[in-house]
Parts: structure tokens; sequence; C-alpha cells
């Protein structure tokens, strides 16, 4: 029986918390960020959480259902 493997990219983008959360890094960081103003920025820099609707896909990517 073949090992079942957890998705490369997922387990790159998604952490889990101690409290089993699902968390992401924000989009729009990396570049142009002369435009963009300091609070927001820093509303980028927090982790967000993955969305209900998605949290049984991404479980599945990483093999923890």
């Amino acid at each position: 029986m073949p090992k079942v493997k957890t998705n490369s990219s997922a387990k790159k983008r998604f952490k889990v918390t101690a409290t089993g959360k699902i968390t992401h890094q924000k989009s729009f960081r990396r570049h142009l960020l002369t435009k963009k103003s300091k609070k927001r920025k820093r509303a980028m820099n927090v982790d967000g959480e993955v969305h209900k609707t998605n949290i049984h896909f991404v479980k599945r990517l990483l093999r923890l259902k």
C-alpha cells in the first residue's frame, strides 16, 4: 500500500495553530508597497484565518481529515 502524501504547496502555505485553526499569509504584501497605506500594510502583516467554507478542502490537502 503506497503512502498518502501531503500536498506540497499546501504545507508551505498553511499553518495549523495549537487550537486547530488553519492560518495563511495575507496576499498583496510582496511588491508595489509604496502606494499602499501604512495601515493597510500593517493589516496584511497579520496572519489570516482560512474561511469556514474552505476548511474542509484545506484539511484534505494537509491530510488532517
